[in-house]
């Protein structure tokens, strides 16, 4: 389901296959009562990549030029064909896919819920039994001895950043953190007396006053006495669509609507911002200027609210009345799993997409920064289209109670997901959702659809970027690797493998296989893995380890002599980072030897010049000594200073990978 591929303009890529095709697989459910296998039936096949435990990092620009899958072909007859590539797409059902790239902390492996229960999405570093739950949060700030090489008092979480998810007309911009705000800081909850149903707030078409958007109408919140949901959110334009004269806007407009106040019970470009966000920042983009978050000057794509800000998590045998799937008092419980529920929030904007999305490769960006000045911000081809600042996070409105939890800026190191999935309940589904795609095939519309599968997400490169400056503030971090001692990993995940791990997915350490041309690809860097000390080399364009048990990861370059054994259910391992004692004395012995070489023949030119120098004063004996002369002796006689090329403490050139 995925493989590398050259086109015929000799353009290459990695690609995520996704096929139609019946499967009938025996799953576990944790949430039937009692939990045990049922089969269940999948319409689809895709696949996910993930660097889990292997790559992660803590800050930095993540950038990734990518085609989405979508029904383009000429064949097709989609009609977005015929409007051009900056038109905005609109014929949803030719994109029925969910593609996505995401990031999430290490603690948690995607798709194995052991491992992410009571883990995700926190961000939440504080001690306040009173106001949340500590037992909710399986690593808590309010441990002091949490044990597995973690930091005491801190609490860790998996929060998780998505640099595109989504298909459709729209692709969503998001980040997931917990604990969530409590209900006087969401949105109304929609009144089912009215008529409404809970799906009504994606059309805004809820008849319940303040059930549509957070602020609107201005009134009903108002009356909270404090500010609702996450505050000065930014959001820019896609302009990569086509302007509409319809959709254009002017500051004085917008704010001169907000000073009034809004009081129908939904958004128009003419009373709100763009984005839908009442609560979202409108001053300049770049600090001067006429361009404003929030305000579509152009009339082009832009970024709104999502109006889905979180789920209520709970286990299997929770009965509390916010849990999606309560356990009837009746029914004994399962005891699957710890109690909990909590709610998590999805701060997140959906923005209207192109066609050339789908028939073409765009460059998506995703700017984290770490910390108190920290913040998240979206791209596209270097254009801002959403940002969540530090201090959005942090400083989140309160009532007089102080009864909303401070959480902090993302920074769990995280590794890169990318997957592709197809759902029957998602804003963009296949035809005939939760059947065979072509249904009883009488649809010639669908047939033309289902006749494009296998349809591919392209993915040109994925690169990371981080400044390595020295002037980075201490909250900062700006680094590489799945156990920092920042924010440790390691012992935690071996002490409980059988989360991350099942039968057909073992935990596996691999050595070697990144993409290679010559040998010094695969070896450590500098003089000695240039000349003495070789790691690895390259085989059939693929890097293979030459001692597996001391240097690991893609190219060999990561020193760890360790031996592992790992089953079902346990993970045991030895470790000592660094080459194995063998190969440690041999470079040994050779640094020493290099080295007493090098002291005899220092001594020997030194003799050598002494001798000489003793001639050239000799020559000039009798003669008045100049000013200067000792001057230059003393130049004379440190020749190595001089002839030093030093590098200068900051290699300014490298602060940047």
């Amino acid at each position: 389901m995925t493989s590398t591929k050259c086109d015929d303009d000799k353009t290459c890529y990695f690609f995520i296959k996704s096929v139609d095709e019946v499967n009938k697989i025996h799953v576990y459910n944790m949430y039937t009562h009692p939990p045990g296998y049922e089969y269940a039936y999948f319409y689809y096949r895709s696949a996910m990549v993930q660097s889990w435990n292997k790559f992660c990092y803590q800050g930095g620009m993540i950038e990734a030029r990518v085609q989405l899958p979508g029904v383009v072909t000429p064949e097709s007859g989609n009609p977005d064909l015929a409007k051009g590539e900056n038109s905005k797409v609109s014929a949803t059902k030719y994109y029925p896919t969910w593609p996505g790239i995401w990031m999430m902390g290490n603690l948690g492996r995607a798709i194995f819920s052991a491992s992410t229960n009571r883990m995700w999405p926190f961000s939440y570093d504080k001690c306040e039994p009173d106001l949340f739950n500590t037992t909710y949060q399986r690593i808590s700030a309010c441990n002091d001895n949490p044990g597995y090489d973690l930091n005491a008092n801190q609490g860790r979480g998996a929060p998780e950043i998505d640099l595109l998810e989504g298909g459709g007309v729209a692709v969503s911009s998001s980040l997931q953190i917990g604990p969530g705000m409590p209900p006087e800081y969401r949105t109304v909850e929609v009144d089912s007396s009215t008529g409404d149903s809970s799906s009504c707030i994606y059309g805004s078409t809820c008849k319940t006053p303040g059930a549509n958007l957070i602020n609107v109408p201005t009134a009903v919140y108002e009356k909270r006495g404090h500010k609702s949901w996450y505050q000065g959110l930014r959001y820019g334009a896609n302009n990569y669509c086509a302007p509409g004269a319809d959709k254009k806007q002017d500051y004085v407009t917008i704010s001169a609507s907000l000073k009034a106040g809004v009081t129908k019970n939904a958004c128009s470009t003419d009373i709100c911002p763009a984005s839908y966000d009442l609560g979202g920042d409108l001053g300049p983009i770049d600090g001067t200027g006429t361009a404003r978050w929030g305000i579509n000057s152009n009339g082009t794509c832009y970024p709104v609210f999502n109006a889905y800000t979180g789920s209520y998590l709970c286990d299997p045998d929770n009965t509390y009345y916010k849990c999606p799937s309560q356990r009837n008092e009746s029914t004994p419980k399962s005891n699957a799993m710890g109690t909990f529920n909590y709610q998590m929030d999805a701060i997140s904007a959906n923005w209207p997409v192109h066609l050339g999305a789908y028939t073409d490769f765009l460059v998506y960006q995703l700017e984290w920064v770490t910390g108190k000045k920290g913040y998240v911000r979206w791209m596209l081809q270097g254009s801002p289209l959403f940002e969540v600042p530090s201090e959005s996070i942090r400083d989140v409105p309160q009532n007089s109670n102080k009864t909303n939890p401070h959480k902090i800026m993302l920074e769990e190191p995280m590794y890169v997901i990318m997957n592709v999935a197809i759902s029957s309940s998602w804003g963009a589904t296949p035809p005939n959702p939760g059947k065979a795609c072509r249904g009883d095939g009488s649809d010639a519309e669908v047939n033309k659809i289902c006749d494009s599968f296998p349809l591919f997400m392209k993915i040109d490169y994925i690169r990371l970027y981080q400044d390595l400056g020295d002037d980075l503030d201490d909250d900062n971090y700006m680094q590489v690797g799945c156990d920092p001692g920042s924010h440790p990993t390691k012992k935690w995940i071996e002490a409980h493998i059988d989360e991350y791990q099942d039968d057909d997915n073992y935990h596996k350490e691999v050595a070697g296989k990144a993409f290679c041309t010559i040998d010094d690809d695969c070896t450590i860097g500098g003089d000695l893995g240039r000349t003495t000390l070789k790691t690895g080399k390259c085989v059939k364009s693929r890097c293979q380890c030459m001692y597996a048990s001391s240097w690991g990861g893609p190219r060999c370059t990561t020193a760890i002599s360790s031996s592992a054994t790992t089953t079902t259910r346990t993970y045991t391992s030895t470790s000592s980072y660094g080459p194995p004692m063998g190969v440690s004395i041999g470079v040994a012995a050779f640094i020493i030897f290099t080295s007493v070489v090098s002291v005899v023949w220092s001594a020997k030119k030194e003799a050598n010049f002494a001798l000489e120098l003793i001639k050239q004063l000799k020559t000039v004996e009798g003669m008045h000594p100049s000013p200067c002369e000792d001057a230059q002796l003393q130049v004379v006689r440190r020749p190595s200073d001089r002839r030093s090329n030093r590098r200068p403490a900051d290699n300014y050139s490298q602060n940047f990978i």
